[in-house]
Protein backbone atom coordinates (compact mmCIF):
# COMPACT_ATOMS: atom_id res chain seq x y z
CA UNK A 1 0.00 0.00 0.00
CA UNK A 2 1.39 3.42 -0.96
CA UNK A 3 1.69 6.32 1.52
CA UNK A 4 -1.10 8.11 -0.38
CA UNK A 5 -3.45 5.12 -0.28
CA UNK A 6 -2.75 4.57 3.43
CA UNK A 7 -3.28 8.27 4.13
CA UNK A 8 -6.70 8.25 2.41
CA UNK A 9 -7.65 5.11 4.36
CA UNK A 10 -6.73 6.79 7.66
CA UNK A 11 -8.50 10.02 6.59
CA UNK A 12 -11.66 8.01 6.00
CA UNK A 13 -11.34 6.26 9.38
CA UNK A 14 -10.78 9.62 11.10
CA UNK A 15 -13.92 11.18 9.59
CA UNK A 16 -16.08 8.19 10.57
CA UNK A 17 -15.61 9.28 14.20
CA UNK A 18 -13.56 12.51 14.25
CA UNK A 19 -11.72 13.79 17.28
CA UNK A 20 -9.20 16.63 17.60
CA UNK A 21 -7.08 14.38 19.80
CA UNK A 22 -6.44 11.92 16.94
CA UNK A 23 -5.53 14.53 14.32
CA UNK A 24 -1.85 13.98 15.07
CA UNK A 25 -2.16 10.58 13.40
CA UNK A 26 -2.72 12.39 10.08
CA UNK A 27 -0.91 15.71 10.53
CA UNK A 28 2.66 16.70 11.37
CA UNK A 29 3.33 18.87 14.47
CA UNK A 30 4.08 21.90 12.23
CA UNK A 31 1.13 21.40 9.84
CA UNK A 32 -0.48 24.32 8.00
CA UNK A 33 -4.26 24.22 7.30
CA UNK A 34 -6.18 26.60 5.07
CA UNK A 35 -9.97 26.41 4.64
CA UNK A 36 -12.94 28.66 3.94
CA UNK A 37 -14.66 30.22 6.98
CA UNK A 38 -11.58 29.85 9.21
CA UNK A 39 -8.34 31.65 9.83
CA UNK A 40 -5.20 29.87 8.64
CA UNK A 41 -4.02 27.36 11.22
CA UNK A 42 -0.37 26.56 11.90
CA UNK A 43 0.73 23.75 14.18
CA UNK A 44 -1.16 20.75 15.46
CA UNK A 45 -2.20 22.47 18.70
CA UNK A 46 -3.83 25.38 16.82
CA UNK A 47 -5.56 22.89 14.51
CA UNK A 48 -6.89 20.88 17.44
CA UNK A 49 -8.13 24.03 19.19
CA UNK A 50 -10.01 25.21 16.08
CA UNK A 51 -11.52 21.78 15.44
CA UNK A 52 -12.66 21.55 19.07
CA UNK A 53 -14.70 24.70 18.37
CA UNK A 54 -16.03 23.23 15.12
CA UNK A 55 -17.00 19.91 16.75
CA UNK A 56 -18.56 21.82 19.66
CA UNK A 57 -20.87 23.50 17.14
CA UNK A 58 -21.34 20.43 14.92
CA UNK A 59 -20.90 17.35 17.14
CA UNK A 60 -22.27 15.00 14.47
CA UNK A 61 -19.99 16.33 11.69
CA UNK A 62 -18.87 13.38 9.57
CA UNK A 63 -17.40 12.90 6.11
CA UNK A 64 -17.28 10.18 3.50
CA UNK A 65 -14.71 9.90 0.73
CA UNK A 66 -16.01 9.87 -2.84
CA UNK A 67 -12.69 9.58 -4.71
CA UNK A 68 -9.05 10.54 -4.49
CA UNK A 69 -5.89 10.85 -6.54
CA UNK A 70 -2.22 11.42 -5.88
CA UNK A 71 0.96 12.52 -7.57
CA UNK A 72 4.36 12.50 -5.88
CA UNK A 73 3.79 14.02 -2.40
CA UNK A 74 0.37 15.49 -3.20
CA UNK A 75 -2.99 13.84 -2.42
CA UNK A 76 -6.40 15.17 -3.46
CA UNK A 77 -9.44 13.82 -1.61
CA UNK A 78 -12.98 14.58 -2.79
CA UNK A 79 -15.51 13.98 -0.03
CA UNK A 80 -18.90 14.94 1.39
CA UNK A 81 -19.39 16.46 4.83
CA UNK A 82 -22.65 16.08 6.76
CA UNK A 83 -23.88 17.71 9.95
CA UNK A 84 -27.08 18.72 11.69
CA UNK A 85 -27.43 22.49 11.71
CA UNK A 86 -30.49 24.06 13.31
CA UNK A 87 -32.33 20.75 13.40
CA UNK A 88 -31.75 19.88 9.73
CA UNK A 89 -29.07 17.69 8.18
CA UNK A 90 -26.96 19.57 5.65
CA UNK A 91 -24.48 17.99 3.24
CA UNK A 92 -21.79 19.74 1.23
CA UNK A 93 -18.95 18.71 -1.04
CA UNK A 94 -15.29 19.50 -0.45
CA UNK A 95 -11.89 18.75 -1.93
CA UNK A 96 -8.76 18.75 0.20
CA UNK A 97 -5.25 18.97 -1.20
CA UNK A 98 -2.66 17.47 1.13
CA UNK A 99 1.11 17.70 0.91
CA UNK A 100 2.58 14.58 2.49
CA UNK A 101 5.88 14.03 4.21
CA UNK A 102 6.10 10.32 4.73
CA UNK A 103 2.77 9.14 6.10
CA UNK A 104 1.55 12.50 7.47
CA UNK A 105 0.42 15.79 5.96
CA UNK A 106 2.48 18.95 6.35
CA UNK A 107 -0.17 21.07 4.64
CA UNK A 108 -3.87 20.88 3.82
CA UNK A 109 -5.79 23.31 1.66
CA UNK A 110 -9.53 22.73 1.58
CA UNK A 111 -11.83 23.88 -1.19
CA UNK A 112 -15.59 24.16 -0.67
CA UNK A 113 -18.35 26.71 -1.09
CA UNK A 114 -19.13 27.94 2.42
CA UNK A 115 -21.99 30.22 1.37
CA UNK A 116 -24.76 27.56 1.52
CA UNK A 117 -23.52 26.53 4.98
CA UNK A 118 -23.55 30.11 6.27
CA UNK A 119 -26.95 30.90 4.72
CA UNK A 120 -28.43 27.73 6.19
CA UNK A 121 -27.11 28.62 9.65
CA UNK A 122 -28.26 32.24 9.39
CA UNK A 123 -31.80 31.05 8.65
CA UNK A 124 -31.95 29.30 12.02
CA UNK A 125 -31.45 31.63 15.01
CA UNK A 126 -30.45 28.84 17.42
CA UNK A 127 -27.87 27.61 14.91
CA UNK A 128 -26.36 31.11 14.66
CA UNK A 129 -26.18 31.37 18.44
CA UNK A 130 -24.58 27.91 18.73
CA UNK A 131 -22.11 28.80 15.95
CA UNK A 132 -21.13 32.05 17.64
CA UNK A 133 -20.88 30.50 21.11
CA UNK A 134 -18.59 27.72 19.83
CA UNK A 135 -16.04 30.25 18.57
CA UNK A 136 -16.08 28.69 15.09
CA UNK A 137 -17.89 31.78 13.73
CA UNK A 138 -14.91 34.03 14.38
CA UNK A 139 -12.36 33.29 11.66
CA UNK A 140 -10.48 36.48 12.40
CA UNK A 141 -9.44 35.13 15.82
CA UNK A 142 -5.72 34.53 16.20
CA UNK A 143 -4.28 31.23 17.35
Amino acid sequence: MSNAEDFVRRFSIFWANPSPETMGELLTPDVRLVQPLSAEMRGIQAVQAEFRKLFSWLPDLRASVDRWSSSADCVFIEFRLRATIGGRVLEWAAVDRFTLSGEKATERVSYFDGLPLVLHALGRPTAVWDWWRSGAARPWARH
